[in-house]
């Protein structure tokens, strides 16, 4: 069974949790200890990637890093091609939906997908949309950020990607953003789309969590609560089990 089939069936049967590990925020070793922690929470794999990452060696080490201390999928989140890994075992290859540069939305994938293809991880579709506040990530990606009370181009965003074969559709509010994902976008759009609906940006805490996912979110993702978090594996516990339940 591939990644995505494991990840598509699990979603099925409940709400997943995803982290986060960004390897500008923490040396290598201190991101492997931070993915046994996430491991033993709960949560159902790892992210790596970032909008500041300075170069391919950061993520090749923190990947090598993470993997030495779980058995949870390691998946890229790259913001371009040069920080591609061929130790990770799968990478989201995603369209920055909302981006005014064409990089973010296709020409990047082109540079990257012989590498992918070559060493043999995993490819992911996915479209991605950033929200206001944006933060970092809208930035960096050049977003025309989609605005808090336009639901609707949300829902065409969703929808596009969902007719462009993608297995996921994310909506980010950016990481570290003082308001995550409203609740009525995120309603609107599960209720448009029969893809899982992955949500992240400036979810903090169980009780956010839980309201993302009582408002329809399939998937949520948290990483700058992991990086500010010194009890990590209590906090995400708490936050994986309202996700769950």
């Amino acid at each position: 069974m591939t990644i995505v089939q494991d990840l598509l069936k699990k979603v099925k049967n409940k709400p997943l949790h995803l982290s986060l590990l960004d390897p500008d925020k923490q040396p290598p070793d201190v991101a492997g200890i931070v993915a046994k922690e996430v491991t033993d929470a709960g949560s159902s794999a790892i992210m790596v990637g970032g909008s500041t990452i300075a170069s391919q060696t950061q993520v090749d080490d923190t990947v090598k890093a993470i993997k030495s201390h779980t058995s949870l999928p390691v998946i890229l989140f790259p913001s371009g091609a040069q920080f591609l890994s061929k130790y990770a075992d799968a990478v989201f290859f995603m369209s920055l939906l909302n981006s005014r540069n064409l990089g973010y939305i296709i020409r990047e994938h082109v540079k990257g997908a012989p590498f992918v293809r070559k060493v043999g991880i995993e490819p992911i579709s996915m479209g991605y949309v950033i929200v206001e506040p944006g933060m970092t990530a809208g930035k960096v990606g050049e977003c025309d950020l989609v605005k808090r009370n336009d639901i609707d181009t949300a829902v065409g965003y969703a929808l596009a990607a969902q007719y462009l074969g993608m297995s996921f559709f994310y909506l980010e509010a950016g990481s570290g953003a003082p308001d995550p994902v409203p609740n009525a976008m995120i309603s609107a759009v599960k209720k448009n789309i029969d893809i899982p609906l992955v949500v992240g940006g400036g979810i903090r805490n169980k009780h956010t969590a839980q309201e993302k996912v009582q408002a329809g979110a399939d998937i949520i993702i948290t990483g700058t609560a992991l990086e500010k978090e010194r009890r990590v594996g209590e906090a995400l516990r708490e936050i994986i089990h309202v996700i769950e339940a």
